[in-house]
């Protein structure tokens, strides 16, 4: 019979989530692990996956062990995602610990990919460790670590999350289309850190016209590891081939996503500096629901969507919206034209509106952040 997890236990998995998030931004499209081994109740060996390509958590736990001069026979290895049994990048966890002789194996989150499912504690079981399952909140967290990944092993799809800077009367600029500068500094710097940690970042024509935003992540301590897909949603190519996104497409990629009827005269200038230009039939929400299942292919696991509002209502009415984040700045704007968060159809009754299933918040400098996520994977 397994036995019951401990608060000792709780307190080693506990670590590996700690270790796990040390990954973020740098493995994807895997997912952050973070592994524990510990013998005697003492810990003799920790890792993580630090980078994609590089050693999963399991396998740098044990080669810390090794360097450390410690055993693994007999230990406990407590993992944040079960380990995999199949060859990818790197050969199967579930054979390394086998191969180490651990006893036991704890883990906190199912791996839902057809590839995985179970296989890997199977084959532990099978060798004669004792395998089990958390429950409890370390394992809540240890799902939430990895809905890009969740998501994307169900769906195909890339996790949404949707961030703006909204006015006390929830605007998002003015009639005229301007929102320089609704949030403070502080908030404008945490989002360079989301566009590091995403696959890609998302806007609409609008918000590249009136910013000619750059959608990189910058002035960051420590630099990014990496920048993200850059995504704009032209139905009519409007992008100017002069502009900061195209005239960098070849140091960080562009993806124009942009329908039938765009002229050549606009597409071709775009895709001669660099920007790969989709073609999608369809209405804007067909659109965003195409280009979804798209980035899914190219593996992008987590799509940050920056704005503006038609955008953001063509994701609110497809119903690709998994997390909100809203800095709410201390300004009151007015004014009937100003532009709200999200266009689009929207729900005609209160009853229904999709309700979030946890909310957060936090002060940023002079900004309150709104944390809200609406479905979990």
């Amino acid at each position: 019979m397994p036995r019951t997890v401990t608060q000792d236990d709780r307190k080693h998995l506990v670590r590996a989530l700690d270790l796990a998030e040390r990954g973020r931004g740098a493995v994807s499209p895997n997912p952050m692990v973070g592994c524990v081994i510990v013998k005697d109740s003492g810990v003799i060996g920790e890792g993580w996956h630090a980078e994609l390509g590089g050693l999963h958590a399991e396998r740098a736990a044990l080669a810390d062990c090794a360097e450390r001069g410690n055993d693994a026979a007999g230990a406990t290895a407590y993992v944040t995602l079960e380990p995999c049994a199949h060859e990818g990048r790197q050969p199967p966890c579930a054979n390394a610990l086998i191969e180490a002789r651990v006893a036991r194996v704890v883990y906190l989150s199912d791996d839902p990919s057809e590839k995985a499912s179970g296989r890997g504690p199977g084959m532990l079981r099978d060798a004669g460790v004792e395998v089990e399952l958390a429950q409890g909140p370390e394992a809540a967290a240890a799902r939430l670590h990895i809905q890009p990944f969740r998501k994307h092993a169900r769906t195909g799809r890339p996790l949404v999350t949707l961030k703006s800077a909204l006015t006390l009367d929830g605007r998002t600029a003015t009639s005229a289309g301007d929102s320089k500068w609704i949030s403070g500094p502080e908030s404008r710097a945490l989002v360079h850190r989301w566009r590091a940690e995403a696959d890609a970042v998302a806007i609409g024509i609008g918000t590249a016209l009136a910013d000619d935003a750059l959608l990189t992540a910058r002035d960051l301590d420590p630099p990014a590891l990496r920048q993200p897909l850059r995504v704009v949603f032209d139905s009519a190519a409007r992008l100017p081939a002069e502009s900061a996104l195209a005239q960098s497409a070849t140091e960080v990629p562009v993806l124009l996503i942009t329908s039938p009827g765009a002229p050549p005269e606009r597409t071709d200038p775009l895709n001669e500096a660099g920007v790969d230009v989709l073609v999608v039939d369809g209405d804007p929400v067909a659109r965003v629901a195409a280009a979804l299942a798209e980035l899914g292919r190219r593996e992008v696991t987590s799509l940050l969507v920056e704005g503006g509002a038609g955008l953001a209502g063509s994701f609110v009415d497809v119903g690709e919206v998994d997390e909100l984040r809203l800095f709410v700045a201390p300004i009151l704007l007015g004014g009937e034209g100003a532009k709200p968060l999200a266009g689009g159809e929207g729900k005609g009754r209160i009853a229904d509106a999709e309700r979030a299933l946890e909310v957060r918040h936090e002060i940023v400098g002079d900004d309150l952040l709104i944390t809200a996520r609406m479905k979990e994977w």
